[in-house]
């Protein structure tokens, strides 16, 4: 008896997940695959009729939104980077008993809502903002000047709205190097930058790799920013798909261009994973 509730404790350790995501995911992504071969309009109703045609006729519809995604998706990460990296290193290594301080503080953001942050940070960048106004006063910039509505706009939303999502997980991973390592590196005569190069961030990669995992999916799947701090020339395909699902009531293409963009982020996911190596990175974190 006792091996059999052995046995069977490890599935019903994972039934709860398992059920929740069977019915949460599996079961509304069957739904939205069937939808997208499915043929009709609002008013009559949509019939299944397997009309695959309508993920070429979206991904040539809409293959700029999904292009501009991945590349605004791609430099908030890198830039989410080199600046998470820096935040995470002095709190894991110069925090001492106020790192947990340091921590709230990074998560402070997220006691707001997503689209409230988001409509602050256009009050900062409109024209009339505490940005751009001083500098238009003082000469700095032309009149002309702007950065609402703009890439750069659209990506530094995506940067402030993710970024700790990305110093959480390089802040664990260099928690857990141990002192000993780097000053050994020092003992060895190894420069600052070589011991960050050679030591340090190797023993990151965990995290880096996590937090891009974190950062670049969601990133190039929003639609929040591109709506509220972009305009025609930002659009992204989160956009696309928002307003095909709510206004258009376009569902079929909806959940085409939807598979499309799960496809194509998990084809970049799995090419990062291949080239960065993750059995490497798993035996580094392992460590």
């Amino acid at each position: 008896m006792n091996r059999v509730k052995n046995k069977l404790a490890p599935y019903l350790l994972v039934l709860p997940g398992g059920v929740w995501l069977l019915v949460f995911f599996a079961v509304p992504m069957v739904a939205m695959l069937s939808l997208s071969l499915q043929e009709g309009d609002i008013v009559n109703g949509y019939r299944f009729t397997g009309h695959w045609q309508t993920y070429t006729e979206a991904i040539s519809a809409y293959d700029t939104q999904i292009i501009r995604s991945l590349i605004y998706g791609a430099i908030a990460t890198i830039v989410l980077i080199v600046l998470a990296f820096p935040v995470a290193y002095w709190i894991a290594f110069y925090g001492g008993r106020r790192k947990p301080t340091y921590l709230f503080l990074v998560l402070l953001p997220f006691f707001v809502s997503f689209v409230l942050r988001t409509i602050s940070w256009r009050q900062i960048l409109t024209d009339e903002g505490p940005l751009i106004s001083p500098l238009r006063s003082a000469g700095l910039v032309d009149q002309s000047f702007h950065i609402l509505g703009t890439p750069f706009a659209v990506i530094a939303g995506l940067v402030y709205n993710f970024l700790p999502f990305m110093v959480l997980p390089i802040y664990v991973a260099l928690e857990r190097i141990d002192p000993r390592v780097v000053e050994a590196a020092r003992d060895l005569y190894a420069n600052p930058a070589t011991t960050f190069r050679k030591v340090v961030f190797p023993l990151a990669l965990p995290g880096v790799f996590a937090g891009v995992l974190m950062t670049f999916v969601p990133a190039s799947s929003d639609y929040v920013n591109s709506e509220v701090l972009g305009s025609a020339d930002t659009t992204m395909i989160g956009q696309v798909i928002q307003t095909q699902f709510l206004e258009n009531s376009d569902y079929p293409t909806a959940s085409a261009l939807s598979f499309v963009l799960m496809l194509v982020l998990l084809i970049g996911v799995f090419t990062y994973a291949r080239i960065l190596g993750t059995e490497d990175v798993m035996k580094v974190a392992a460590r």
